[in-house]
């Protein structure tokens, strides 16, 4: 940092400022998941720049068959792509030769993580996005935050998938803007629903893996994380590039100072624990004075502690200064530092503080707009937990004395203006002060005090403790008298107060506490939060053990640290099993250096709670024993609604599972029953009558043995398919197949199969290729239009069409019939979707299964299966086939 007069601007800053200078701007937009629309959003916002006058070229974009992507692409020059061979086949790329001539004021270039061919000049495409840069070029881009570099462990951990593309994270810092593209997971998970999400794998299998609900949140998180990361970074260089002191609060950053006296690895320890709490960044600086050094000792305790700092992740830094306080305030200033965690000097006499303060109280008077952490030493915490207060009782006593003294000298010089009555009042205050601030013992000694000092001093005969008038002796003792009732009376209110204040305090924690965990529906962590709460509210460890198998286990600690030797896990077995506390502080085992009280739930105990009792600390106060089973019933009852959720959730997914597989087996015995009657029908009468039989019966029997058979062969080719996709074991053998001869092959298959519906073929003058699984497509089109002649009725009209759509094929097949009901559409493609009438939509052969096992099958090959409203003044059920294919495809 740069000292001088005032603020300047950090060095570092305007070198990074200045090396931007010359270089193209790059603008990343970042997505949580594949399908929030980030392509769009570069699309839409490049319309907005080519209006404004801005020279846009589309470098490449991957739309994967997104109609409303491919749309956005109309009025925008997009750059043709370069193709590479690879493996006896042309691929084509991003031409970055063709940018680079053409230099355009703004480039459009898609998948920022994208790994080139081999053969490109680059092996990833950010790689290029670099040249182009360098070149002057402003280029926009497009990411998921699940391919960062650092966030791939992150992300495996959270979706159980390992991303193979993946970008450095300082090629995130070049980007000079980074626009978020947020999508909720419940519109996300629709849009895949209703195949307006490319996945490479298939869409079954990615709403089983990838695209769950809870990964989808997760992975928003780690982007708006990132976002706000950089936004902070952002903020930060333009205060240093600008001399701007802070704070700014837009974000927590942490400072700890170190010094040679204290514990400074105990400092190091809990700002590390304060910022993970604050999920801030943080440093860790020491000041030395110039010219000065520490001693060896104190120097390598200070080094260690830095050195730990390090380790855990903080950025350290060394200060030299005079002024203490000044120098870390303008340390803290300029890195924007929001909260300083600095510790209390061990000793400091009480009545040092004025002459010589410390760091502590220094920054706590200096510092504006900046929290101040002070951690006090061991021993001073174990000072506030003797029984003794802090005040002990013989400064009490001392000040009675001096109020005493101070209520005579002030009696002797009022009793020339006022009547000697009205200076007794003055030893009435004498007395409540000290009953106010000490308690009732030093006020009883200020009462007696004042009734001596008031007989000797203002009682004739002055100087001694005679009294001359008998009646001036009763107003001794109703003074005395007073004196004592106002000491008790303002000590008792004295104690009511602070036990007040502490049951205030006990019942806001245990609101809190119920608060957060009414909030929890997960076992676990309601039971990390109980254990986290109960040791702040003790200051003692805590566990919480749960049956598994025929013993308990720690489920829940803090700190977390498996501690329980033999005896303690004894007791705790003991409350567990018979419902009643254990261990330290009771009847049972208190040998035990934990005390343990059972969770218990209106159906038994769901678990045990341990507290430790070190022998440093003693036993638990009434007030705390209070609190503790206060917060004991509260974990007992949301750890049963946590684990009757659990149970209730598991319920909901058996009886699903069980429908599911009912509706199944009915399905298949039902529709396998027909075509095997027909079989056994005709069989039993070729064998029993084939001598009766005329020759065209006899070829009408074997006819209908074979429809019907290859009726069944479809139905367990359809349970098959859906078997292989729910387990994401599809097979996909691609190759350019010609969609117009599958279509062909559909309408004939369909004819001989004996349907009577009028069908149309729309041909084209050019043959339209496809790159896909021949056999799967013939099966997935086989369902749809056996889902036209089940369901169009006899007389329908059947059209069938395929044209080359960019770098997509489109295939159409459309009825005239009475169409999908408005209710049974939203649900057309999931299993089992059945009609209750002839008419509507089924989903192929009776099963409900035909049209989902079609749009499986064509997502699995990088397509899209649509139902499409009908033309305007028409009716019937219209489906779109979008498949990879047209040139270069």
């Amino acid at each position: 940092m740069i000292k001088g007069d005032g603020p300047r601007a950090s060095a570092d800053a305007l070198l990074a400022g200045a090396e931007r200078e010359g270089r193209g701007r790059l603008r990343l937009f970042l997505g949580a998941a594949p399908g929030v629309g980030k392509t769009f959003a570069m699309l839409q916002a490049a319309h907005g720049a080519a209006g404004a006058g801005r020279g846009v070229l589309v470098g490449i974009v991957e739309t994967h068959g997104r109609a409303e992507t491919e749309a956005m692409l109309a009025g925008l020059e997009v750059l043709p792509r370069k193709s590479i061979p690879y493996k006896g086949r042309l691929v084509p790329e991003f031409d970055i030769d063709a940018a680079l001539a053409r230099r355009p004021q703004l480039l459009l270039v898609d998948e920022y993580a994208h790994s080139n061919v081999p053969g490109s000049r680059h092996p990833k495409r950010w790689q290029d996005v670099a040249e182009l840069l360098q070149a002057g070029i402003d280029v926009w881009t497009t990411m998921n935050v699940q391919h960062v570099e650092s966030l791939n462990e992150v992300v495996q951990r959270i979706t159980g998938v390992r991303v193979r593309e993946t970008v450095p994270d300082t090629t995130l810092k070049v980007a000079d803007e980074i626009v978020l593209v947020d999508l909720p997971s419940d519109e996300l998970i629709r849009r895949l629903a209703e195949g307006k999400v490319y996945v490479e794998d298939t869409a079954t299998r990615a709403t089983q893996n990838f695209f769950k609900p809870s990964n989808l949140t997760a992975l928003r998180e780690l982007a708006l994380r990132q976002v706000a990361a950089r936004v902070d970074s952002d903020l930060l260089e333009r205060m240093q590039g600008g001399a701007i002191e802070g704070p700014w609060p837009a974000g927590e950053r942490l400072l700890v100072c170190l010094g040679a006296t204290g514990t400074p690895e105990r400092l190091v320890r809990e700002a590390k624990r304060l910022a993970d709490r604050l999920d801030a960044p943080w440093f860790a600086v020491t000041i030395e004075r110039p010219g000065l050094s520490l001693a060896p000792a104190d120097a390598a305790r200070v080094e260690a502690a830095l050195q730990l700092a390090r380790t855990l992740g903080a950025a350290t830094q060394s200060l030299v200064g005079t002024d203490f306080p000044g120098e870390l305030l303008r340390f803290a200033r300029f890195e924007n530092v929001t909260q300083i965690v600095v510790g209390q000097a061990r000793a400091r006499g009480r009545w040092s503080w004025p002459l010589r303060p410390n760091l502590a109280d220094a920054l706590v008077r200096r510092a504006s707009g900046i929290a101040i952490h002070v951690l006090t030493e061991e021993t001073a915490a174990a000072r506030v937990r003797r029984p003794m207060p802090d005040r002990g009782p013989l400064t009490g006593y001392a000040t009675a004395a001096v109020g005493v003294a101070v209520a005579t000298l002030l009696g002797s010089v009022m009793r020339h203006f006022v009547a000697l009555p009205n200076v007794s009042m003055l030893y009435l205050l004498a007395v409540l002060l000290p009953a106010l601030r000490s308690g009732v013992w030093p006020a009883i000694l200020a009462s007696f005090l004042s009734f001596a000092a008031y007989n000797f001093f203002f009682i004739d005969p002055t100087g001694t403790f005679t009294v001359a008038r008998p009646h001036e002796l009763l107003a001794l003792a109703i003074f005395l008298i007073i004196a004592v009732s106002i000491s008790a009376v303002a000590g008792q209110a004295r104690e009511q107060m602070k036990a007040s204040a502490v049951r205030t305090r006990a019942a806001r924690r245990l609101y809190e506490f119920t608060r957060t965990l009414s909030a929890l529906a997960d076992a676990e962590r309601v039971m990390e939060a109980a254990a986290s709460e109960i040791n702040a509210a003790t200051g003692r460890a805590c566990v919480i053990l749960r049956p598994s198998g025929p013993d308990l286990t720690i489920a829940s600690a803090w700190p977390p640290d498996d501690r329980l030797d033999t005896p303690a896990r004894t007791a705790a077995r003991w409350a567990f099993e018979k419902g009643e506390p254990a261990g330290a502080g009771t009847g049972t085992l208190p040998s035990s250096g934990w005390s343990f009280l059972p969770l218990q739930a209106p159906d038994g105990t769901v678990g045990a709670l341990g507290l430790e009792h070190p022998a440093d600390l003693g036993p638990l106060d009434v007030e705390t024993r209070t609190l503790l089973a206060a917060l004991a019933e509260q974990t007992a009852a949301a750890l049963h609604r946590a684990l009757l959720s659990t149970e209730v959730r598991r319920a909901r997914t058996a009886a699903e599972t069980e429908r599911v597989r009912n509706i199944l087996l009915a399905s298949i015995s039902h529709d396998f029953r027909t075509p095997l009657a027909s079989i056994l029908g005709s069989a039993t009468a070729l064998i029993e009558y084939e001598e009766r039989l005329e020759r065209d019966a006899r070829q009408d029997l074997l006819a209908e043995i074979r429809d019907e058979a290859s009726r069944l062969d479809t139905m367990v080719r359809n349970l098959l398919s859906m078997t292989r996709l729910e387990a994401g074991a599809l097979e996909v053998r691609r190759d350019w197949i010609d969609v117009t001869e599958a279509l062909e092959r559909q309408v004939d298959l369909a004819r001989r199969r004996g349907a009577t519906q009028h069908f149309r073929l729309v041909e084209t003058a050019e043959r339209i290729l496809a790159f896909v699984d021949g056999n799967l497509l013939d099966q997935a089109l086989a369902n749809i239009v056996g889902n036209a002649v089940r369901h169009a009725g006899g007389q329908a009209k059947v059209t069938l069409s395929a044209r080359r759509d960019g770098a997509t094929v489109a295939i159409r097949i459309a009825d005239d019939g009475p169409g999908v009901p408005e209710d049974l559409a939203p649900f057309v493609f999931e299993k089992f979707t059945r009609a209750r009438a002839p008419t509507g939509a089924d989903g192929g052969d009776s099963a409900g299964l035909g049209l989902a096992i079609a749009k499986g099958i064509v997502e699995a090959q990088g397509g899209t299966l649509a139902l499409l409203p009908p033309e305007p003044g028409t009716k019937g059920a219209v489906f779109e086939i979008r498949l990879p294919g047209g040139e270069g495809a």
